[in-house]
């Protein structure tokens, strides 16, 4: 190997070693949040109703699956 190989080696063994830590972590996560934050906005009324009616169909479907589930699992215990 060549010196240019072993020095690009040096540095990917390098760049897989760092871990940031747990501060850099969190100033990384609070920067992303703020950008999110200045983005967000009030829904409409009629873009919250949507989505009010939406989340209940999921959340009822969730309950029948588990509903049929716990139905068969006693149909074939007896």
């Amino acid at each position: 190997m060549d010196n240019q190989q072993q020095s690009n080696q040096q540095k990917n063994s390098q760049a897989q070693d760092f871990k940031p830590s747990l501060g850099t972590k969190f100033k990384s996560f609070f920067i992303q949040s703020k950008r999110v934050w200045h983005i967000l906005r009030k829904p409409s009324n009629e873009e919250f109703k949507s989505i009010a009616k939406i989340s209940a169909i999921g959340i009822l479907a969730l309950g029948l699956l588990g509903f049929i589930i716990a139905d068969i699992v006693i149909l074939f215990k007896g």
